[in-house]
This record gives C-alpha cells, structure tokens and sequence, in this order.
C-alpha cells in the first residue's frame, strides 16, 4: 500500500489527491506534531536521489503531501530507512501561484508524481488522473521517452 503523507496546512478544496482518498491502495496519514511513518522499504522520492525506475517495481511509496516550503518538516516525521529515488525531470501542468517562486522548476503537483513515479516503476495506473483537471495538459507534456 502506498503512503501519503500530507501536512496539516494542505489546503483539501487544491489538493491533487483529495479525489483519490478511499482507494484502497493508498493510505492517507494526516501529518502532525508527534506523528510519524515508518519509511523502511518504501520509495520516498527526494530531489537529488537515483532516478526511480523498474527495479524498484513492488516497493510501495511514501510521498510527501505539501508545498515545498514544508517538505523538511514532512521529512523530519519519516522514520526508518526509506529508499530514496527521484524523477526525471518533467514539467507541470498545475498552474502555480506563489509569491516567492519557491517551487523547483521540475517540481510535480502530488497527483502528477504519483502517476509518474509509479508508472516508471511499471504499474501504469490512468485512474490516478481521472480526476486531475490537468490531466490532459500533464501527458501531453511528458517527454517523448515517457509519453
């Protein structure tokens, strides 16, 4: 079962995952003072790690759930030894809106990394975007070795 990890601030009405809670695999962890996610033999994907790819195929991921100015405080309540991976870089279609320009260029709304992540590890899943308003704009943007 994948884990998402979602901070408290996450506001639900924007959130790329919300139309995803309910399904059974994944599990939605609400992100708070003390509480904390056994990361052992899960993928968390961090920026700077291997590139995520077929051999990590049967790990379940744990994916941080929050803007990027909270992904340290999300990290700090990881647990364990997590398998770190990364993704390729591939653009958004989440229209970004922040005052700062905080994001990292090849930074994915949380849907958009979920799909991805587990589509390179094999398990090409489309109902994960059912829901994602960008979803059209997303694949279209996908580099010809992934589309």
């Amino acid at each position: 079962m994948h884990v998402i990890l979602r901070h408290p601030d996450e506001n639900l009405a924007k959130c790329s995952l919300e139309p995803l809670r309910g399904r059974p695999d994944l599990r939605f962890v609400e992100a708070a003072a003390g509480v904390t996610v056994d990361g052992t033999g899960h993928v968390l994907l961090e920026v700077g790690a291997p590139v995520i790819g077929p051999a990590d195929a049967g790990l379940p991921l744990l994916l941080l759930d929050g803007n990027w100015k909270h992904v340290a405080w999300l990290r700090r309540r990881v647990t364990g030894a997590p398998v770190a991976r990364s993704l390729p870089p591939v653009p958004t279609a989440y229209p970004r809106r922040n005052a700062d320009a905080s994001d990292p260029a090849a930074g994915l709304a949380s849907v958009e990394a979920l799909y991805l992540a587990r589509r390179l590890m094999g398990d090409d899943d489309p109902s994960l975007l059912a829901a994602y308003r960008w979803r059209e704009a997303f694949l279209r943007g996908l580099p010809a070795g992934l589309a």
